[in-house]
């Protein structure tokens, strides 16, 4: 696996030259490593290389794979990325550190449940469907600042971010900055946006976090 360690290692360079070129401040991008599909053993050389976030598509995928390396690495912080459904949002609260696809009522009232039965502090971003794709989750572009409002004042839930997935035949700037337009409206300050093929314009239009998969742990 040391070529996943290089291409971290690259993918981090051009994380602060995209920083640096968008006159942003060293690390105010964080990269999320995913590491979906790949097992324990393949995630753990890049951990012991410095990556500490990681994102994770499915809540049963990372129960069977993070726990262990957690007893080894406690310092790790996990990322939901993938769609949650509302009969997982028990599992969700215990395992992830930040759910990145709050996207609809009865989501947040079960994380609301959940998050005050198990004590835990769970960072929270609501998902957007900027290009309004109807197999995509997300919250509809016109309804993300009602919803985010909602969150916070029904459910009580402290959402500190928006998520999108730009669809894949599409410029995905024109997203982006549709992205950190309802982002101010809604007054949250964090941005997950930006994949492998994009995270570089991602940070240009003020991405706090990027989601790379393919770009350090190879095609899947």
């Amino acid at each position: 696996m040391s070529d996943a360690v290089e291409r971290l290692a690259q993918v981090k360079q051009k994380i602060a030259a995209a920083e640096r070129e968008a006159g942003r401040d060293a690390g105010s991008a964080v990269l999320v490593a995913v590491s979906k599909t790949f097992d324990a053993e393949a995630v753990r050389p890049v951990i012991e290389a410095g990556q500490r976030v990681f994102g994770e598509n499915r809540v049963q995928e990372a129960q069977g794979k993070w726990p262990g390396l957690r007893q080894a690495f406690s310092d790790i912080e996990l990322h939901l990325i993938g769609p949650l459904q509302s009969n997982k949002a028990k599992e969700s609260v215990a395992l992830f550190d930040v759910i990145e696809t709050v996207d609809r009522e009865k989501i947040a009232a079960e994380l609301a449940k959940e998050i005050t039965r198990q004590g835990r502090s769970v960072r929270l971003y609501v998902q957007v469907n900027t290009g309004s794709e109807p197999q995509k989750a997300g919250i509809e572009p016109k309804e993300a600042v009602a919803f985010v409002t909602r969150c916070r004042e029904v459910h009580g839930l402290a959402i500190e971010g928006l998520m999108c997935i730009p669809p894949a035949d599409e410029n995905p700037g024109p997203h982006f900055a549709l992205l950190e337009k309802l982002a101010r409206e809604a007054g949250v300050e964090k941005l997950s946006m930006g994949m492998s093929g994009d995270y570089e314009l991602a940070i240009a239009f003020g991405a706090t976090s990027v989601r790379v998969g393919s770009a350090i742990f190879g095609t899947r």
